[in-house]
């Protein structure tokens, strides 16, 4: 067998890296961000839905920001940023799930819906507007108050997640 040089090894690391910027920019997050692209705002989400966990909003804002802080090199900022967030949390839903044969349900579901408006001021192509919706259900013999503060979180995070990818994951 032919040992691969170490020289060969580093020439082909280059090469990979060489492929990869020229793609524009991309991260090892999976973010690829459109050339010239320097800057993100996000707009704090109101509560639009009849009912909703007071904190809701702005655990979901800060989600949001924290996402483009930790997973791209863009610069957060106020207002007219390069990319733009604005929106608001449209619904907040508890419904019962899996009923029984006693007709009670063994699992209760809440579901949270955000509508999004997104401008890449760079690439109008890329502008969207739609909602995300995600849900998580919990045993109907809990409280929603005991659990709700942990489905915030994860389905804000999910939701995030969706976001993220839909405006800067090209895959």
């Amino acid at each position: 067998m032919k040992r691969v040089s170490l020289v060969g090894l580093l020439l082909l690391f280059i090469s990979a890296i060489a492929i990869i910027s020229g793609c524009g920019v991309y991260s090892f997050t999976g973010a690829s961000i459109t050339p010239g692209v320097k800057s993100v705002s996000i707009q704090y989400f109101s509560n639009r839905a009849s009912i909703a966990q007071p904190t809701l909003s702005q655990v979901f804002t800060d989600k949001l920001r924290d996402k483009f802080v930790s997973q791209s090199s863009l610069t957060p900022v106020t207002d007219a940023g390069d990319l733009r967030f604005e929106g608001y949390i449209s619904d907040y839903n508890v419904q019962p799930t899996a009923i029984q044969s006693s007709d009670v349900a063994a699992l209760n579901r809440l579901t949270i819906t955000v509508h999004v408006k997104f401008e890449n001021t760079k690439d109008p192509k890329q502008n969207f507007e739609t909602n995300f919706s995600r849900f998580a259900d919990f045993d109907s013999k809990k409280d929603l108050s005991s659990v709700e503060s942990g489905l915030i979180n994860d389905i804000s995070s999910q939701l995030v997640d969706d976001i993220f990818n839909k405006a800067v994951v090209n895959w």
